[in-house]
């Protein structure tokens, strides 16, 4: 491809709209263009990547065994209310009615499709087990879309299923593709970690996501320093702390004043003491009625495992008039003494806690001394806490807990019979017995993926691609006010690394060398040849690395054997 003839818009400044690196500078390197929130045009640098992507998924797929079909975008709602989700989902769901008035939908997910897909012709154990993918666009109607590539409402996803006739079955359709996401990952350059994640929305028993580390991720990764323990901060699990010594008996509880101290930080700065010796008694609002769950003041709640153990579909915190109504005492004053008419849980530090303090549930009143094995009683004590950094390993002995940020883009999930049952997808067995099949689910946020490997991959300069996904692998760059000798060299260079099967980019304008070198090392490409009167005369060119920076002096006949052994080497 010439350079001359490709629209690449480039840009020297950074859009004004651009929050984050992998934005601006796909943006700027002329990548992307926004049409309106959260949809975006793909130029033809930005599409050569996504195509590559595109590719390494589609063979690792193969490879596996998945078998590729491709699903329409628009949904009747029926499928939807079959399993309950056209209610559920949220407004995220874009719903919209056809001409003949019947509720529609534009697929931000399959699941419903896929099954009834396989509900339809897949009858017997023989043609199990099964695995079908697409990758296909998806539309979520973000209420905030931002960060470019990153949280669009239209991307580019792989969704894959699988069917299985027994839990054993499934196991081994989860092993595949987890090796297959590892395949994946790797072959597109990228350093990533795979850890235990909530299902969320889709549902299902278990479920892991692929993080692409990045100082600037915004999903939270939590790790042991000792064993291979690795959890998002949803999932994340906490190890309960030591049983309190309680040889010495707790002096009776005390009603004590705290005026206008409502908060952690003003009740410890009033009382002179820790936050970790108070308890946060925080009232939430669920579909089933409110809840109250407590806390050790240092910690903070984790939200989604208290929806998960309740099952509830709406968590949030509960309203003031609420909270007066559940404990007689305004917000900022709320504690578990005395509370009888809400359910009580516990985070399994509280326990341990002795002469704690407690919101007095009235007004610029609070509890000490309170001892938590005596003054009230939980109707269930469990892990309701975000991890922290620090914290001892819940799985090993050794090792404590570090946080690091990564970027999500795969999720792979066992489904179970959640959607096989509610849409009566079956299959007979061998003795003629009619059952659920057994799902999975597999997926991969192409689009984001390309953001991602910029979040992690570049500098001052622009973006680094790995050779995997960049959209050209190699750039050759004539520096030499028209010299017809060197634009011959650099067209036979050219030439010869195009035909020998590497993706090859001609810098055939008429620039000055400093122009060409900022918009190579903008664009990404991950190595450059120029083409200079000095290295010429000698016959060599200039092999220069994008990432390390590193320059070489390479003959011309051995430049496409010098290309291949740098990509080989990255």
């Amino acid at each position: 491809m010439r350079m001359s003839k490709l629209l690449i818009p480039t840009l020297k400044e950074d859009p004004a709209d651009a929050e984050v690196v992998s934005h601006k500078l796909m943006v700027r390197a002329g990548m992307i263009r926004k049409l309106t929130a959260g949809v975006y045009s793909y130029l033809p640098l930005g599409y050569r990547s996504l195509r590559k992507v595109e590719q390494i998924v589609r063979e690792e797929m193969d490879a596996a065994g998945a078998q590729e079909v491709f699903l329409p975008m628009v949904l009747p709602a029926e499928l939807w209310q079959e399993t309950g989700r056209w209610d559920l989902y949220g407004k995220e769901l874009l719903r919209f009615k056809d001409r003949h008035d019947r509720d529609c939908c534009l697929g931000p997910t399959h699941e419903e499709v896929i099954t009834d897909l396989v509900r339809r012709d897949v009858r017997s154990y023989r043609e199990l087990p099964l695995n079908l993918y697409q990758i296909q666009t998806k539309f979520r109607d973000e209420i905030r879309p931002r960060f470019g590539l990153m949280r669009g409402r239209e991307f580019l996803m792989k969704d894959g299923y699988s069917f299985d006739v027994d839990e054993q079955g499934v196991e081994e359709s989860y092993r595949k593709m987890w090796d297959a996401y590892n395949r994946v990952f790797s072959r597109c350059g990228l350093r990533f970690r795979a850890v235990e994640a909530d299902s969320g929305p889709i549902g299902g028993s278990f479920s892991h996501e692929f993080m692409v580390l990045a100082d600037t991720g915004e999903d939270t990764i939590v790790s042991c320093t000792s064993c291979d323990y690795a959890a998002n901060m949803e999932k994340a699990e906490t190890r309960p702390p030591a049983v309190a010594d309680r040889t010495a008996e707790s002096p009776p509880y005390r009603r004590v004043e705290t005026p206008g101290a409502s908060t952690i930080d003003q009740v410890s700065a009033f009382l002179s003491i820790q936050p970790r010796d108070l308890i946060k008694t925080l009232i939430l609002r669920t579909e089933r009625g409110p809840v109250a769950v407590l806390v050790r003041g240092d910690h903070d709640l984790n939200e989604v495992k208290v929806k998960n153990f309740l099952k509830v579909d709406e968590l949030e915190l509960a309203d003031e008039r609420t909270i007066e109504e559940v404990t007689g005492g305004p917000l900022g004053f709320s504690g578990p003494v005395g509370l009888n008419n809400v359910r009580i849980l516990a985070d399994h530090a509280i326990p341990s806690m002795t002469r704690a303090v407690v919101g007095g549930n009235e007004k610029d009143i609070h509890l000490i001394d309170v001892d938590p094995a005596r003054d009230f009683h939980p109707e269930y004590v469990g892990d309701f806490r975000l991890a922290l950094d620090g914290d001892r390993c819940p799985r090993c002995e050794t090792g404590t807990l570090v946080l690091s940020k990564g970027i999500e883009v795969g999720h792979v999930f066992k489904l179970g019979v959640k959607y096989s049952e509610s849409m009566n997808c079956r299959f007979l067995d061998k003795d003629g017995k009619e059952s659920p099949m057994i799902m999975g689910c597999y997926g991969i946020g192409v689009s984001r993926l390309v953001a991602a490997a910029i979040e992690q991959n570049h500098d001052g300069d622009g973006i680094v691609f790995p050779p995997a996904i960049a959209p050209f692998t190699v750039i050759v760059t004539p520096v030499g006010a028209k010299d017809p000798v060197i634009e011959n060299a650099a067209e036979k260079i050219y030439q010869s690394l195009w035909r020998a099967g590497i993706d090859t980019l001609l810098d055939d304008r008429d620039e000055r060398p400093g122009v060409k070198f900022k918009d190579a090392d903008l664009i990404g490409i991950p190595f450059r040849v120029t083409v200079g009167k000095k290295a010429l005369a000698e016959g060599k060119v200039e092999l220069r690395n994008r990432a390390t920076r590193e320059v070489t002096l390479v003959e011309i006949p051995n430049v496409v054997d010098a290309v291949r052994t740098s990509v080989a080497a990255w």
